[in-house]
């Protein structure tokens, strides 16, 4: 039994790597010391996601009012949970990706409200946000 949980976790990871969309394809651009900004829609009760509108509309325009300072962004999209029975834990993740957190800053500051105002054009999840430091 452990084997097949453990062969079912596996492929569940190998698919969601796979399903992966990048807005910009050249991840050989993200380097150690980047970055990474991870924007998690989690699941639940009542919880609804426009994928279509997030990665056509809300993306390219995080990405167009970001400029230069963005380098790099990804979308996820949940598909499964980590056994059969479990339902996916997130709808979708955004990545976005900078060479410092103070590009971020910069960037993201002033165009904070039209960014987080967009957000109830595809999903009436309160998103959660993790900064972090690419490490490998």
């Amino acid at each position: 039994m452990k084997i097949k949980i453990i062969l079912i976790t596996l492929g569940t990871i190998a698919l969601l790597a796979s399903c992966q969309q990048t807005t910009s394809t050249d991840t050989s651009k993200i380097k150690k010391g980047m970055v990474k900004v991870t924007i998690l829609y989690p699941n639940g009760d009542g919880k609804t996601f426009d994928m279509d509108y997030y990665s056509n509309k809300h993306m390219p325009m995080v990405a167009s009012v970001l400029g230069d300072s963005l380098k790099l962004s990804a979308i996820d999209k949940g598909i499964a949970g980590r056994t059969p029975d479990e339902p996916i834990p997130y709808l979708a993740i955004g990545y976005l990706y900078f060479d410092t957190l103070s590009a971020y800053q910069n960037s993201f500051g002033p165009n904070a409200e039209k960014i987080v105002g967009d957000i109830p054009n595809y999903t009436n999840i309160q998103p959660v946000v993790q900064i972090s430091e690419v490490f490998q």
